[in-house]
């Protein structure tokens, strides 16, 4: 069976990690205007509130798919 959820499969920390390779950390602050972005960023502190945080990782996940869809 086969999800039509294009980040079925990824994890968040995946997708995270995915994003701050290809725009880097200022270009995710600049997207998602968050705090975990801004100052002293790391995967660990930023999977901490996003995952606290839907309106935030809904919009990490927008990001994702807005720079990777094909």
């Amino acid at each position: 069976m086969s999800s039509n959820d294009p980040l079925h499969g990824l994890t968040l920390q995946a997708i995270l990690a995915a994003l701050v390779e290809r725009i880097g950390w200022e270009g995710l602050a600049r997207e998602v205007d968050v705090r975990c972005f801004k100052h002293e960023p790391s995967i660990k502190s930023s999977l901490t509130f996003l995952r606290k945080t839907p309106w935030a990782r809904a919009k990490v996940e927008q990001l994702y798919l807005q720079q990777f869809r094909p």
